[in-house]
């Protein structure tokens, strides 16, 4: 087969894991006539087709499937040794990254990423896009986001999943309602009450499952697209709403309104950083995952507590 080009390994890698001719030429500062003559060069090489077009972008062949795993695994081994010879200067850095996150996110996670940046990195601004569950994924891959942030698991090669923390699920309501005292309620006051619900693309499905679990569906007098929403509801009326436990702690501090410990345990949920392979990043979007697994993995949601702590 003759020599083979490292160059061209890392393009086979970025067209696998991207499935885009532009995606991969935008990640190399290269052209895409160049990334394709690279893959001409590669189907030679391999004497294999190795990427066939569909209407998404490009799909792999069995062939391009058996050398992914080898060829991606040895160039993260070449890039680990060669960042360790790097010397790379957050604070001397400038650039903007684009990142998803839902609404929950934004009013939770953004403040503590942008505080950490402020101070980390001061030259670095920051492009915030809705978390929409169904696009994220592609729009990672196509290069429009450098990261997401997401509670559903998304299921994709061309991605990686870094679980950030873990939250359990509580009752939020109104600093003063009229009719639920204390720091707990029973099944059977949940169910006398009317609930508000969130449905939307940030594919947040839970607090709406446990209802329909346990029949209350119908006790759902408003569902809105956004639990930014909710405290500003909450607190003008006597509705109440599950919410993730460490975003109801955040609104607490801002809002009229306080937590109670739901009458059944959920399953916990866990918060997720998803981006790109090591492999496929560009130095700058390397320092945000680590940066943003650094400031958001320090997030401690009571579920993390051991129980003889938690409250």
């Amino acid at each position: 087969m003759g020599t083979f080009d490292l160059n061209l390994a890392r393009v086979f890698v970025l067209l696998y894991e991207t499935g885009s001719v532009t995606a991969t030429a935008e990640t190399l500062h290269v052209t895409q006539p160049t990334v394709s003559y690279s893959l001409a060069k590669l189907r030679r090489h391999f004497d294999d087709e190795l990427f066939r077009r569909n209407g998404r972008g490009l799909t792999p062949t069995a062939g391009a499937r058996r050398l992914y795993e080898p060829l991606q695994r040895a160039l993260a081994d070449i890039d680990v040794t060669v960042r360790q010879a790097d010397v790379f200067d957050p604070q001397a850095m400038s650039g903007r990254f684009t990142i998803a996150l839902s609404d929950l996110g934004e009013a939770t996670l953004l403040p503590r990423l942008l505080a950490a940046a402020r101070d980390r990195a001061p030259g670095v601004s920051f492009t915030v896009r809705p978390f929409d569950v169904e696009d994220a994924e592609s729009q990672l891959r196509r290069g429009d986001l450098d990261a997401f942030v997401a509670t559903p698991v998304i299921t994709s090669h061309r991605t990686v999943r870094i679980p950030l923390f873990q939250e359990r699920y509580v009752l939020m309501i109104a600093a003063d309602h009229p009719r639920i005292r204390g720091d707990a309620i029973t099944l059977c006051d949940l169910a006398a009450e009317h609930h508000a619900t969130v449905f939307g693309p940030s594919g947040h499905v839970t607090p709406r499952a446990v209802l329909a679990a346990h029949g209350l569906l119908e006790r759902v007098a408003v569902d809105a697209t956004r639990f930014s929403m909710l405290p500003y509801l909450l607190e003008q009326t006597d509705l109440i709403a599950i919410v993730p436990e460490y975003v109801g702690e955040v609104f607490t501090s801002s809002h009229r309104v306080r937590l109670v410990r739901l009458p059944f345990e959920t399953e916990p949920i866990e918060v997720a950083l998803y981006a790109r392979h090591e492999s496929s990043r560009s130095p700058a979007q390397r320092w945000l995952v680590r940066f943003m697994t650094e400031v958001l993995g320090e997030l401690v949601s009571p579920a993390q507590l051991p129980p003889s702590t938690a409250p």
